[in-house]
């Protein structure tokens, strides 16, 4: 804000005003730094100090009056504030990913659009309908609707690394469906040091899965949105225990088809400590089976703290003592997939299977 800059503006013009500044003025100054350094060691509050708040006795309305005497132009935006000096660098870094993951996703999913500058700005709907239309995504919808058959509900479910992000991609791209992972959205939350991102972090860096009471609302709420409801979804790993799939019968919700991706766990392990993300764009890469290509992008990669031998071995027996039961829910409507073939190969069961629906 505004006022934000000012204050901090202010700060940065008083420790390196000039000379001809009195003595009084000088001892004013270091009054001021002190108050300063003090606020900010007491969080964020220090940047919006209230309109009467008083440093060593002299007001804001004062300190900017005094600037002004001494000639000295106020920064409105930050231009000569350190701060990675003040939130530190790893602060901003995650400021940056956070951003240009949601950025990303805006993007993927048609919400943004660039305008004359080159700046990201809002998408109107018609222009959102164009770029969909112009995509081919919301044709498979239009033709299904027009045949009189609802947007088609799949979930897909597999250990971690048996290829569930790459087959959720094809079916997006081909069926127009909402990918809903509760990965991407707990992750995010992580990052962004929410109470449910904390929580979620202490069982993720121990390699356990999260417990259903904190991810089990969110999907819900997240399946009762207006593009769920007009161009289907895909429940990516979700539900992962006999609860969670009793409460989303409980809510009403069905699928018609529960895909489950089989593979051993050697293979798994071998996948899984391999796997490298970039925090840029949010891809991932494996080191043996699919590693970049650019070595700028190679040397940013980033192995995810429960990407371990010994942290997946837990996530995999955790995984089996689960599965079973939730399997146990979607007989009529399951089909199990070899997933250790290629992924082509995994493809085109996938498409079989949804075309029978």
């Amino acid at each position: 804000s505004k006022s934000s800059s000012r204050f901090i503006s202010a700060f940065t013009a008083k420790v390196t005003a000039p000379d001809r500044i009195s003595n009084d003025d000088e001892m004013m100054k270091t009054g001021f730094t002190l108050s300063v350094l003090a606020a900010l060691s007491g969080g964020a509050s220090a940047f919006t100090p209230a309109p009467t708040q008083t440093a060593w006795g002299v007001t804001k309305t004062a300190l900017h009056a005094d600037a002004v005497k001494a000639e000295m132009n106020l920064d409105e935006d930050f231009d000569d504030v350190n701060l990675v000096r003040i939130l530190g660098l790893d602060r901003i870094k995650k400021i940056q990913r956070r951003h240009k993951r949601e950025l990303n996703d805006r993007i993927r999913n048609f919400e943004v659009v660039q305008d004359a500058d080159g700046e990201w700005i809002e998408a109107t709907p018609e222009q959102t309908a164009e770029m969909k239309a112009a995509a081919g995504v919301s044709a498979p919808a239009a033709e299904e609707s027009a045949g009189g058959k609802e947007p088609l509900k799949i979930i897909i479910a597999g250990a971690p690394a048996s290829g569930k992000g790459t087959q959720c991609e094809v079916i997006k791209e081909k069926y127009g469906v909402v990918h809903l992972s509760t990965g991407d959205m707990l992750r995010a939350a992580v990052a962004e040091g929410t109470e449910v991102g904390k929580q979620a972090k202490d069982f993720m860096d121990a390699g356990k899965l999260v417990p259903d009471e904190v991810i089990i609302g969110v999907v819900k709420d997240r399946l009762e949105q207006s593009d769920c409801k007009s161009c289907g979804w895909l429940l990516d790993g979700f539900p992962r225990t006999p609860a969670q799939a009793e409460a989303l019968a409980s809510a009403g919700v069905s699928a018609d088809c529960f895909l489950f991706l089989n593979v051993p766990d050697d293979m798994l392990v071998d996948r899984v400590c391999g796997r490298r993300t970039d925090p840029v764009t949010g891809k991932i890469y494996h080191m043996t089976f699919s590693p970049p290509d650019d070595e700028e992008v190679l040397a940013r990669l980033e192995q995810r703290s429960d990407d371990t031998e010994e942290k997946v071995k837990v996530r995999l027996e955790q995984f089996h003592a689960n599965v079973d039961a939730v399997k146990g829910n979607y007989v009529e409507i399951g089909v199990e997939i070899d997933g250790s073939k290629k992924p082509g190969e995994v493809t085109e069961v996938i498409a079989a299977a949804l075309e029978a629906k």
